[in-house]
């Protein structure tokens, strides 16, 4: 028997409303008194945000191309430890991962690797009856897929549920439930979808409406009987942790603020774990890096929305080159590395200097959305990977660079896209538009922290 519950929520696209009836069914089942475990699958750092929020717990990715099936197992059940239940959002739809030529990458596989039931949310908002052949169809394309029922969303009133809920008896799949067609359950979004609840833009009343209207129109004890369905394998061997953390041996700063949150909570650990003090700081409000850290660690985020305060604090900049002139490991991921350039050009051309770590400069103008997978290989050792040792990770911007950076080493070739090379390595900085978990790699957290021990 399970010690734990589990359940995926999934979807028949993007935007059919799963991030926010996962949140509403987080907070209904938090409300009871659940000790409920946020999970999301794939590289998304803005959805997770409203999850943590929800259940008070870090959410945390499960991404089966970044990670190893060894790797899932192990993030999946330490994660799990004191809690009741999991909810697990999925990617885009059911089906959707890195190709099209199988499910590598996808919710379903994810599912099919955890032993955890599925349910479907179906945007019904435009059809009825229709939406039974749809959930039929999901059900039938891929029966190693335990489809456990399915939620309605943008239901208009009574009359529009009594046509739909039928179909879905046709099609043999349980109805558990629906959430009305109700415009302030929209989450707020912008260029790179929903924006990161570090912004506060949602007010503690906006979940507590959610958990409400779940608790009211979804069946939350079919809910949990279907998740005490899942037959989860076995922990198995840690291969990421130490089997002992590791007392710490560095300080690692690491950007925190609006401006910059997009961390994945499992390689926060893993640096702990592996004996890295992590001191959180703003670029924004902070005038200086803090006393006496090792290294810095500078995450992704929307740089170009604070782009004028950042520029304004001209003592954070400063602190910053100097701390890279002086040969302080900085390890930067897509908004970090818009920072550490010279500066950022809006969408509509206003410039903004930046910390001029590196030379060029990140615009948003004539800005088209990069978006992938990516495998990659460093061309010379640095701070994350020896030279030659290949990673996997993913990109997800709309800016790019200008005036790159002449006469500086590209930090990787991407082996996926034959020709290109990109990020950069100098003075011990690794500077790339690509995330990386460092789940990924069981080397990637231990050289960074070994890295920062003993900096120049």
């Amino acid at each position: 028997m399970n010690p734990y519950q589990a359940i995926v929520i999934a979807g028949a696209a993007s935007g059919v409303g799963k991030t926010t009836i996962v949140a509403a069914i987080m907070g209904a089942l938090t409300e009871r008194g659940y000790k409920v475990q946020p999970f999301k699958v794939g590289p998304d750092y803005i959805d997770p945000s409203y999850h943590s929020s929800v259940c008070g717990f870090s959410c945390r990715n499960l991404d089966s191309w970044l990670l190893a099936p060894e790797a899932i197992r192990e993030l999946f059940h330490r994660a799990m430890a004191g809690k009741d239940v999991a909810v697990i959002e999925g990617v885009m739809g059911l089906y959707d991962g890195a190709n099209g030529d199988d499910d590598a990458g996808s919710t379903a596989q994810l599912a099919k690797l955890l032993g955890v039931p599925v349910v479907l949310v179906l945007d019904a908002s435009k059809s009825s009856r229709s939406v039974g052949a749809v959930a039929l169809g999901f059900k039938a394309f891929d029966p190693e897929v335990h489809l456990a029922g399915v939620i309605l969303n943008g239901i208009a009133g009574d009359l529009h549920l009594e046509l739909a809920q039928p179909s879905l008896d046709v099609a043999g799949v349980q109805h558990l439930g629906y959430m009305p067609s109700r415009g302030e359950f929209t989450l707020p979004e912008r260029h790179l979808g929903l924006i990161p609840t570090a912004e506060g833009h949602l007010a503690e009343t906006y979940y507590q409406h959610l958990a409400q209207q779940a608790a009211d129109t979804v069946d939350l004890d079919r809910l949990l009987a279907i998740a005490a369905d899942a037959v989860m394998p076995d922990a198995g061997t840690d291969t990421l942790f130490p089997k002992v953390p590791v007392k710490p041996v560095t300080a690692i700063a690491v950007a925190m603020d609006k401006a910059f949150n997009f961390y994945y909570p499992d390689s926060l650990d893993l640096l702990t774990a592996w004996g890295a003090e992590l001191v959180p700081f703003s670029l924004l409000e902070d005038t200086a890096l803090p006393p006496h850290v090792n290294g810095v660690y500078i995450g992704g985020g929307f740089p170009e929305m604070f782009a004028e305060p950042l520029c304004d604090n001209a003592g954070m900049r400063a602190s910053i080159r100097a701390a890279a002139e002086r040969g302080l490991p900085i390890y930067a991921e897509c908004g970090g590395l818009m920072y550490l350039g010279h500066g950022i050009e809006d969408s509509e051309g206003r410039y903004y200097e930046m910390a001029g770590v590196l030379p060029g400069r990140s615009t948003m103008q004539g800005a088209r959305l990069t978006l992938g997978y990516r495998t990659i290989r460093a061309i010379a050792s640095n701070c994350l990977l020896a030279a030659g040792e290949t990673v996997r990770g993913h990109e997800f911007h709309f800016s790019s660079i200008k005036d790159g950076p002449c006469g500086i080493p590209s930090a990787y070739e991407v082996l996926d896209q034959p020709g290109r090379c990109e990020g950069f390595v100098t003075h011990n900085i690794l500077a790339s538009y690509i995330h990386i978990h460092m789940g990924s790699k069981a080397s990637l957290a231990p050289r960074f922290v070994a890295t920062c021990t003993s900096p120049p």
